[in-house]
């Protein structure tokens, strides 16, 4: 039997920006449910890059002390072409503050801080009513028959985002690379003391973060292949087809790659991408309903800005529903909503189509005809769209 329960927002999806959003909420003395597909709240992937942007963010949301007891600031960067052992320094997070988190320790930190009874477990959406021409509520519909209507829906549900489709944003896309991911612990201190190393041959990007004196997380990027498919499926041919990516890297590279943890390593074998202009072309918001995080700006590694940029939407949206609910003659709460939403995306916009920009750009440069190819004909799109004047949307 179909039961019915009133809600003032709802957030689809337990992940970092969903939890995210509920703590930012929290702070803002707001209440929302997240509704998380999984029976246990998971972290896919071993590691994230926090950048100052995103440790500004966790200031906000009154984490960032706590977590960065878990992990050592980066100070220094170097790239290395492995042919001829060239050196040239890097600057790492333009100057500010960047570490690299566990996912789980930065999921238990958000999690830890919110109300009880704020995470659904085990709560799969089906559908999705939205009425964007009137002050009706929308209506989610969920696998076990129970029947929401919240005043405000905030898909926080991923790359494969079913809101973003209620929305109506263009499905993501994906480049022709492929990203391993893993971490390795070093029984005495690692060698790599608080530096960021990126070594490139051929095509083959390693790149390597410590976590702390004993802990390195490192990351490889190469063209995907026909097999990448089968090969993210065992844990142990991803070790060996990494260990086959880096033939004549430094011996040390390789021993890393060999001693890392089996079970943290991950081959993305699609690393998708929301493309900006579609950011450009489409309104971040239908009726109240409204996306974060990758569901609305899907960003593939190569700035490290997706999840920072997840936790900036996290905070600016919370302000802007704070700023917005108290709307007085506003009995449903509808226009309230309506307005909050109006303003995140007047200020979420152009950021992240910028981030969004410069990691496609990037991205393709993987495969220079790709990029040819890719941006003929859409720069005119961007010239149409963007407004030259418009100053870049307020940072967290």
């Amino acid at each position: 039997m179909e039961k019915s329960e009133e809600e003032k927002i709802v957030i689809v999806g337990g992940g970092i920006c969903g939890l995210a959003t509920a703590l930012a909420l929290h702070r803002k003395g707001l209440e929302s449910i997240v509704l998380e597909k999984s029976e246990k709240l998971r972290a896919t992937g071993a590691c994230i890059i926090m950048q100052p942007n995103g440790w500004r963010a966790l200031h906000q949301l009154g984490i960032a002390s706590k977590l960065r007891q878990t992990a050592l600031p980066i100070q220094s960067g170097h790239y290395i072409t492995v042919k001829d052992g060239k050196h040239t320094d890097l600057l790492v997070g333009n100057g500010g503050e960047c570490r690299c988190l566990r996912r789980s320790d930065l999921m238990k930190t958000l999690a830890e801080e919110l109300p009880p009874n704020t995470v659904r477990l085990g709560c799969k959406v089906v559908s999705i009513k939205v009425d964007a021409n009137t002050s009706a509520y929308s209506i989610l519909h969920l696998h076990d028959g129970t029947m929401l209507m919240p005043r405000v829906i905030i898909g926080c549900d991923g790359v494969n985002s079913v809101v973003a489709s209620i929305v109506g944003l263009n499905s993501s896309r994906h480049f022709s690379t492929c990203a391993i991911r893993g971490v390795t612990h070093y029984q005495t201190l690692h060698p790599f003391g608080t530096a960021f190393y990126l070594f490139d041959k051929d095509g083959v990007r390693l790149g390597l973060l410590p976590i702390n004196h004993n802990d390195v997380y490192w990351f490889l990027t190469r063209k995907l292949t026909s097999t990448d498919s089968m090969v993210s499926k065992d844990q142990k041919l991803i070790k060996e087809s990494t260990v086959e990516a880096i033939k004549g890297f430094p011996n040390h590279i390789t021993e890393m790659i060999n001693n890392s943890d089996v079970d943290s390593l991950h081959l993305t074998d699609q690393m998708r991408y929301r493309a900006p202009w579609d950011l450009l072309r489409t309104k971040f918001c239908k009726g109240t309903v409204t996306l974060a995080g990758d569901a609305l700006h899907a960003m593939a590694p190569f700035l490290a800005q997706g999840g920072s940029a997840s936790l900036e939407d996290a905070v600016v949206l919370a302000r802007c529903l704070s700023q917005n609910m108290g709307i007085a003659l506003d009995p449903t709460g509808m226009k309230a909503a309506r307005a909050a939403l109006d303003q995140y995306a007047k200020e979420r916009k152009m950021r992240v189509f910028w981030l969004s920009l410069e990691t496609f750009v990037v991205g393709t440069m993987h495969d220079t005809s790709a990029l040819l190819v890719k941006i003929k004909g859409k720069l005119e799109v961007v010239r149409d769209l963007l407004v030259p004047s418009h100053p870049e949307a307020k940072r967290v």
